[in-house]
């Protein structure tokens, strides 16, 4: 839960609008695996992506952000960003 809420501070900090311009909704705190600290996934509406982002915090700490279609389909996957790109490539996916 602690990931998912730093992940939350972290994107507000970069821009205190970003969640809200993407139509995030339906946050959840994704649990600890062998390849992952924790995570956050919520629902997305952008202008571009609707679906499912997924912010996982690898071991190493970089984070791995995964782009969902609604038909469950990996459509992006972005590995090794560091907290202060997640902005950027949130919004580099939305076109921005």
């Amino acid at each position: 839960m602690e990931i998912a809420k730093t992940i939350i501070e972290q994107i507000k900090y970069a821009d205190k609008w970003a969640l809200m311009a993407y139509g995030s909704k339906n946050f959840i705190a994704l649990p600890e695996s062998k390849e992952y600290q924790g995570g956050l996934q919520f629902q997305c509406s952008g202008f571009r992506h609707k679906g499912t982002v997924r912010i996982q915090l690898k071991w190493i700490d970089t984070y791995t952000i995964t782009f969902v279609s609604k038909k469950g389909e990996t459509i992006k996957e972005v590995n090794d960003v560091y907290c202060d790109m997640l902005v950027d490539i949130l919004d580099w996916i939305e076109g921005k």
